[in-house]
This record gives C-alpha cells, structure tokens and sequence, in this order.
C-alpha cells in the first residue's frame, strides 16, 4: 500500500434515535349495533322426519310430543327461541303426506298454513329414508314461492356418507335452498349453525312476543298432547290414530311453588269403535292404568309438581270423519 494512500476512517455506527413516546393507534371506528331479527319460521316435513324432536331440542324443552310413530303431531305448535339479537318463533306442523280421511286432510292444512304465513321455511329431511310423503312435502316447499328456505337433512349420525351426498345434490337440484345442513336432533349436532342460518334469513323486526315466552300451548293443551302421547307409545295399530284427548277439568294448586303442591287433572279419551275402547282399558284396566302413569310422569316433570290424573274412556263413533267432532276436538277450524 503506498504512503499517500490513506486508511479510510471506520464507520460511525449510527446512532439511535432518542425515545419518543408512541403516537396512539388511530380509534376504530364503531361498528354499527346488530340489528335484531325476528320472525316465524315453518317447521315441514314427512311424518317422522323428527320436526317436534328438534324443536324440543332447540327450546331445551319439551313442548311438543314425540314419539317412534309417524303422523304424532296433528297441531300447529309454537315455539320461542329467544336471543340477545333475534327471536325465532318455531311452527311445528304435522308430517305432510297425502291421505283422503278429513283428519289428514285437517292436518295437512295447518302446515301448509303455516308454511304460507312464515318469514321462513325450515325443511326437515330425514336422511335414512325417502317414500311418498317425501315427495309431498317436496311438492309443498315447491310451492313455497319466494320465501327463504333452509333444508337439514335429519339424522344424520344414523346415515352414511355416500347418501347424505347424494341426498344434498337431489335437493339443491330440486330446490335450491338458501341453506342446506346436516343436522341431528336428537344429538344437538349442527343445531348451533342453524340458528345462525335462521336469524340471518329473517327480517330486521322486533320481537313479537316476550322474552320470557316459551310456547303458545296452555298447560291444559300439553296436558292433553302428553295423555296422547302415552296412547301413542302403548298401544298399536290403528288404535293410537284413532285417539282424540279432551281435558275436562285442570285444578290449579294456589300456590305452585309450594313443595306440596298438587295439580288435578281429568281427561277422556275418545276412541271411535267399542272394540277400540275395550283395547283402551284392557284386561282389568292395566292399558289405562299404563297410560295414566306415563302421562303423569311427564306433566310432574313439566309442572315441577305433583299430579292427580284422572282418565275416562269414551267411543265418539267415526269422529275422525266428522266435521263437527273434528271442529270439537280442535283439530279444524
């Protein structure tokens, strides 16, 4: 290296920046408040399919019977789920299927009713089986016009894989609905996605009915469903169809809470043929006597307290053909 030739100086290191406080990060602006949502929303579907099954399960109690045989539901049954941003009020209808007896007809009425006068449909699918009432209740949706609909295909823990996929393409083709889950009812499976789905589909509307509101049904009318539905679950044949319930007296304790409280209750039960009611009472009255504890069994659970059932057994020939008895019993306007 030459004498002239200079060492170049090291590099300075560069020197920090003094400390400065951090400007504050820019304040996000509001996010608007939720709006709320309200609205009805039709439960449809074929017998069995498991509609009063999921809206028990969505409510976190029974308010609807259900039980292993098709065609239990003959009324439209109210339920209210109730959220800080939205209330559902649930329409449980009887399984849609096709039959020319006036208390088919009277049933298959109230869903179609209730399917027009909803802000949305909610198809219940049961994805193990598709017959004939599968069909109808296609045909009622078809029919729906421009009303948001969800469909869950039901049960589907019970299913396998290749059906529920084709069952998925078979109703998008078919319907083309806003929505489509796989669900279980009787598991809670899917049931919290739903309800999102649900709320999302309703309209921005307050809440028609109140916090606190639980079902339409007077505990006289889950009285009667609940004696029905033992009849259901005992006997066989046409004997459960055949069955109408009316309460004829519900006495109320004065104080419910009271840790003696005491419900009195009596029911008859209509059947339309005396070998009907003779089933009915059984040898030695042990049908009955089995119907009874059943019942009671279930209402003591529902009130919380104790109940004295009384049942009576009554023959209303053919009432199920009878446009007055059917008016009678509330199962038509």
């Amino acid at each position: 290296m030459s004498v002239d030739q200079k060492k170049a100086p090291k590099a300075q290191k560069a020197t920090k920046a003094p400390n400065r406080p951090k400007a504050p990060k820019p304040a996000k602006p509001p996010t608007p408040a939720q709006p709320y949502r309200s609205g009805f929303a039709a439960i449809v579907g074929a017998p069995n399919s498991g509609k009063s099954t999921l809206l028990n399960r969505l409510l976190g109690q029974k308010v609807a019977i259900a039980t292993a045989k098709p065609q239990t539901t003959r009324h439209r049954i109210l339920g209210v789920l109730t959220d800080k941003f939205c209330q559902i009020v649930f329409c449980d209808t009887p399984g849609v299927h096709r039959s020319d007896k006036l208390l088919n007809a009277a049933m298959v009425a109230r869903a179609q009713a209730a399917l027009a006068d909803a802000d949305v449909g909610l198809w219940v699918v049961d994805a193990r089986r598709r017959g004939p009432e599968h069909q109808a209740a296609l045909e009622m949706v078809l029919g729906r016009g421009v009303k948001p609909l969800a469909a869950v295909l039901n049960k589907c823990d019970l299913a396998v894989r290749e059906e529920l996929d084709a069952l998925a393409v078979e109703i998008r083709e078919a319907v083309a609905p806003q929505a489509l889950l796989e669900i279980s009812a009787k598991t809670g499976q899917g049931l919290v996605e739903l309800k999102k789905v649900l709320a999302a589909l309703l309209p921005e509307a307050p809440p028609p009915y109140p916090e606190d509101a639980l079902t339409d049904q007077t505990l006289r009318d889950l009285a009667a469903e609940f004696v029905r539905e033992a009849v259901f679950e005992l006997t066989r044949e046409e004997v459960p169809y055949s069955t109408a319930v009316t309460i004829d007296e519900f006495l109320e304790p004065d104080d419910p809470e009271a840790s003696d409280a005491l419900y009195r209750i009596s029911a008859t039960i209509h059947v339309e043929k005396e070998t009907q009611k003779k089933v009915m009472i059984g040898r030695k009255g042990e049908m009955l006597k089995n119907v009874g504890r059943r019942a009671r069994l279930s209402l003591e659970d529902l009130l919380e307290a104790r109940v004295f059932l009384s049942l009576f057994v009554r023959t209303t020939k053919d009432w199920s053909k009878s446009r007055r008895d059917l008016s009678d019993f509330g199962y038509a306007d």
